[in-house]
């Protein structure tokens, strides 16, 4: 999503502020909110800082991205400060390692609020752009700076057109012509600042895939589709796995595709592998169920941000500790009358866009909540309805491989007794595996080999 429409460059500016909440006043006085919406920025300022202090907006890397909806004209307004020594909020340390405050207002009817969010969130997770940033000189080269990151040209992108990516490439299209691959899929992550293809597929869609997804790698001629799948392992085929599961939700792939893969060493900027995918025997237990891969009541984008937080607790557990979690992501309702409840729970009471998944602001509270014993129910919608749920639902029959325990088990008769999706991470293993109707497909195992 391309977010420097609404950016203006008199919004961009150097804080003198040392506090959040001077930070914030003098943000909310460049939007000149007084004069064109009927908005009173001393209660904009009040709501701003009480969600600040109901939960952190607090992104890492030096960036706070506080945020609220607005009864105004504009569907979003943007604005960004700098501040090279940091805040002071309430005593938080985190404050102090601040050195930019992106304020975000939406229109109080704007539907894709939270997928904005996400996307800024993305964007800021990305190293390269936050060296970017941090790495401006003065004002106007900031401005700029943040301009070409919000749209999408975050890291400088390069050809690195050199011989031996060329064989690559043009062996690759020999290989997926020769195997009748419908799709050219490329590890966009090969290279650092992104990947530019300067070379065509006639007759095949070009896909690639990458953790942090940009609007300028789709701009690109010649590339149909970006996926953004975060990976943490070593394998890439667990990202790739991944991807062909994003890609089928969203209509990219067909079951009955060839897939050609080409990728290296992330940072290499380096092609080293070539690979062939075909999906149906790859998802063959999936696809034998001869239905939609998805429950009609899940979006895939709430698939992919579980998939997500999923794999970064594979890899990085909690405290350094191990964490096995489920969860069980369908029509909430018919779920619950397979759990019952294990502790208060803890989303209670909260609106549906402050418990939402996709709220990128929920990612350390599910982390944290993870530590409990018991399942997270989560609508198909994104909205987290509980958390230490018991699941016991009827034991049917069904086969899993020796290793698995309870927490498979349930995960696989929750998907038979009604029509949900379950996502496991192994306490042990830290191995990511899905249930869809009592079948499992791992996305993500702990691998020796690389890809």
């Amino acid at each position: 999503m391309r977010l420097d429409s609404f950016i203006a460059q008199k919004r961009i500016i150097d804080l003198k502020s040392t506090t959040l909440e001077g930070a914030l006043t003098e943000l909310l006085k460049t939007l000149d909110l007084d004069e064109r919406d009927d908005v009173d920025s001393d209660e904009l300022l009040n709501q701003l800082l009480e969600r600040e202090a109901t939960m952190t907006t607090y992104l890492g890397r030096g960036v706070v991205l506080p945020h609220v909806r607005v009864n105004m004209r504009r569907r979003y307004v943007l604005a960004v400060g700098r501040c090279p020594e940091g805040l002071e909020y309430n005593g938080a340390r985190e404050y102090a390692e601040v050195r930019h405050v992106f304020l975000l207002l939406a229109h109080e009817t704007a539907r894709n609020y939270l997928s904005v969010l996400a996307t800024l969130a993305r964007i800021f997770q990305d190293a390269k752009v936050m060296e970017r940033l941090n790495g401006s000189g003065g004002l106007v080269q900031y401005r700029r700076d943040v301009r070409d990151v919000f749209a999408g040209r975050g890291a400088q992108i390069g050809s690195h057109d050199n011989k031996f990516n060329r064989l690559i490439l043009k062996e690759a299209e020999m290989v997926a012509r020769g195997s009748k691959c419908s799709v050219m899929l490329i590890f966009a992550d090969t290279f650092a600042g992104g990947v530019d293809i300067s070379r065509k597929f006639s007759g095949m869609k070009t896909v690639m895939i990458t953790q942090g997804g940009s609007d300028a790698a789709l701009s690109q001629p010649g590339i149909d589709a970006v996926l953004t799948v975060r990976s943490f392992s070593s394998s890439r085929l667990a990202q790739l796995r991944s991807a062909v599961l994003i890609g089928l939700t969203r209509g990219v792939f067909k079951p009955d595709w060839r897939i050609c893969c080409i990728g290296g060493i992330p940072q290499s900027n380096q092609f080293d592998s070539i690979v062939v995918v075909d999906i149906e025997r790859e998802f063959r237990n999936l696809l034998a169920i001869d239905e939609q891969v998805l429950p009609s009541t899940v979006r895939p984008e709430t698939v992919e941000r579980i998939i997500a937080i999923a794999t970064e607790l594979s890899v990085e557990g909690r405290e350094g500790k191990p964490v096995g979690c489920l969860f069980v992501i369908g029509d909430s309702k018919t779920i619950q009358r397979y759990t019952k409840p294990l502790v208060l729970n803890p989303f209670y009471g909260y609106k549906d866009e402050d418990r939402n998944i996709l709220n990128p602001f929920m990612d350390e509270t599910v982390k944290e909540l993870s530590t409990i014993d018991g399942a997270f129910v989560v609508r198909g919608d994104g909205v987290l309805e509980t958390a230490g749920s018991l699941i016991h639902a009827p034991d049917y029959a069904h086969d899993l491989p020796s290793g698995l325990g309870t927490r498979h088990a349930a995960a696989a008769a929750v998907t038979l007794a009604c029509d949900c999706i379950s996502i496991v991470v192994s306490g042990s293993t830290g191995q990511v595996t899905l249930f869809r109707k009592g079948e499992m497909i791992p996305l993500m195992e702990k691998a020796t080999s690389s890809f």
